[in-house]
């Protein structure tokens, strides 16, 4: 049987497995004994070794920070490392986020492209190559991470306790492979005095913002001015109500990744922006449409910064107000050449002034492979193979993979060229088509990898 008929004859029982994964809801917790992320990362950790298990693999649960799948003998190690943990569902689902739901090609749910798709389609690839009669001459070990969208503790935990992985990838971003991963700065910006009673919105930091409600005193600004000025902006939907605190505003915008926040529009600065441009004085309206605003580009803060392999990206993920203070989380991603020298000295004019602050909480360093090393190579043949797809070239992207956090490995796949699969988003969705052709470039890949 040839391989394309062996994973057709294998969709529905993939699928099934999948929606064994996207039944939990398995956001970070709070920590418990024996689970430091909580109940249903551990849950679902269980599950999928399970599943890995009844597929033939040996399995091996790490403290419930991660576990692996492991087949084959040998002294190599080829890895594949995938997360069962998702961010909040957020946004307005028109399926349950947490029962795959079927609709022709589509396929909905939380985590089917990021990650817990992937993490099948790479189990049925490993399982597939066992039992092709292809020499197997090396282990290949699907690794499965309970902590990637917040902090990636569960790779620092896998470091300490096993060996390092000799090559492989993370089926976590995009195809046709990524070589480069953008830096990463995290900033906190916060009001020092401001009229505004309360603002809150944003669902996780490294997501565009995409509900935000504010309260402002009654009679502080011209109701009619306010709604002429959110007509001006990119937001979806809002309304304006008076309520006993004073003049509530619900702004829409659009959730996007953090890594895209130009595919997104930002509740919260669409909201500020509409405040300032009808009269509204604030100091901290003032300060976060002059440092933050909408632009993505990090402008205000001085950091418009762009190299061969892209530019900055800047995103305002959460606002929340407590004790009379409003902070906003601030999300950004720093081409692969700018350093931690240069990025300081360019924001440190517009950290603070009379009416906010910002903080700098940590800067991560960039991943660069070159794109014709062995690894690289590997990877974008396979897609080249099985796609036809020349066009398009492996890339440098804005978002942090596992491939920061284990040595040998870049990311690769699931998304397809020019698709957007809603992660970070509601109606997230892989197809079925996607799913398959995904699980043949992950055999490609790996059978490339095996005869390295």
């Amino acid at each position: 049987m040839e391989l394309k008929e062996k994973i057709e004859s294998l969709t529905e029982e993939m699928l099934e497995n999948l929606g064994r994964l996207v039944k939990y809801n398995s956001v970070k917790g709070e920590a418990l004994p024996g689970k430091p992320f909580g109940e249903e990362p551990a849950a679902v950790l269980a599950e999928a070794l399970e599943i890995a298990e009844e597929l033939g693999f040996r399995v091996k649960n790490l403290d419930n920070y991660c576990g692996y799948a492991e087949l084959g003998e040998g002294k190599d190690l080829i890895g594949i490392a995938g997360h069962l943990d998702i961010v909040p569902a957020g946004g307005h689902w028109t399926h349950d986020p947490f029962t795959l739901t079927r609709e022709g090609d589509v396929i909905y749910g939380r985590g089917t492209t990021d990650d817990k798709g992937p993490l099948i389609e790479s189990l049925y690839a490993v399982k597939l190559l066992a039992e092709s009669g292809e020499p197997f001459t090396k282990r290949i070990r699907v690794i499965m991470g309970c902590n990637e969208e917040t902090g990636s503790a569960c790779m620092a935990h896998y470091n300490e306790v096993e060996e390092p992985l000799t090559m492989g990838f993370t089926p976590d971003g995009n195809f046709p492979c990524i070589y480069g991963e953008k830096g990463h700065m995290n900033m906190l910006a916060e009001s020092k005095h401001t009229r505004i009673v309360s603002m809150n919105g944003g669902f996780v930091t490294n997501a565009v913002c995409d509900e935000c409600t504010t309260v402002i005193p009654e009679g502080s600004v011209d109701p009619a001015a306010l709604e002429k000025a959110l007509s001006e902006t990119a937001l979806s939907h809002y309304t304006l109500t008076e309520t006993e605190e004073g003049l509530s505003i619900y702004a829409r915008g659009v959730a996007a990744h953090a890594s895209t926040p130009l595919l997104g529009v930002n509740a919260a600065g669409c909201t500020m922006e509409a405040l300032k441009r009808a009269g509204f004085a604030d100091d901290f309206v003032d300060f976060y449409v002059s440092r933050i605003g909408t632009s993505c580009d990090g402008a205000g803060m001085g950091l418009k910064l762009e190299d061969a392999y892209g530019p900055l990206t800047f995103n305002n993920g959460i606002v929340k107000t407590e004790n009379g203070k409003i902070t906003c989380t601030i999300d950004i991603r720093v081409p692969v050449t700018v350093t931690e020298e240069t990025l300081r000295a360019s924001c440190a004019p517009f950290l603070e002034d009379e009416k906010g602050k910002v903080t700098i909480l940590g800067i991560g360093k960039p991943l660069f492979y070159p794109e014709d090393s062995a690894l690289v190579q590997s990877l974008y043949q396979a897609y080249v193979e099985v796609t036809g797809d020349t066009e398009n070239r492996p890339m440098v992207i804005g978002g942090g993979t596992y491939a920061k956090s284990l040595a040998n490995i870049i990311a690769f796949g699931p998304e397809m060229p020019g698709v957007d699969y809603r992660i970070h988003n509601a109606d997230e969705f892989i197809t079925v088509t996607d799913l398959k052709k995904s699980t043949e470039i992950y055999y490609k890949a790996l059978q490339n990898m095996m005869r390295a």
